[in-house]
């Protein structure tokens, strides 16, 4: 299957999960997987929340970001792959000066 996301609407979600500024997303949800492109313009955050009752992948495809797990910071950039677990809480912070674009994965248990 091929997931096509320049034909799905883009969707702005303004202070996801509390944080700063909006996410831009393509958004491909079935009854398994929620899967997106995102977008963060500089500055911007997904704020901090709890994974359950499933685990968050996200592969960062350009832009410079950071995301905070658990209370542990870690320094994204192009090719980097983020995963939270299952049961546990993360944010995603734009710390560069362009876009922060990335691909996410988010099973549904």
């Amino acid at each position: 299957m091929i997931i096509k996301f320049d034909e799905i609407k883009e969707t702005e979600l303004t202070a996801f999960y509390g944080g700063n500024g909006a996410l831009i997303a393509n958004m491909f949800v079935d009854e398994k997987n929620k899967i997106l492109r995102g977008k963060l313009v500089p500055g911007a955050t997904i704020g901090l929340h709890r994974h359950e009752p499933s685990s968050e992948i996200i592969f960062i495809l350009s832009g410079e970001g950071k995301s905070v797990c658990d209370g542990v910071e870690e320094i994204l950039s192009a090719g980097d792959c983020h995963y939270c677990p299952k049961g546990s809480e993360h944010c995603l912070i734009n710390v560069g000066e362009e876009d922060l674009c990335f691909y996410a994965v988010v099973p549904k248990q």
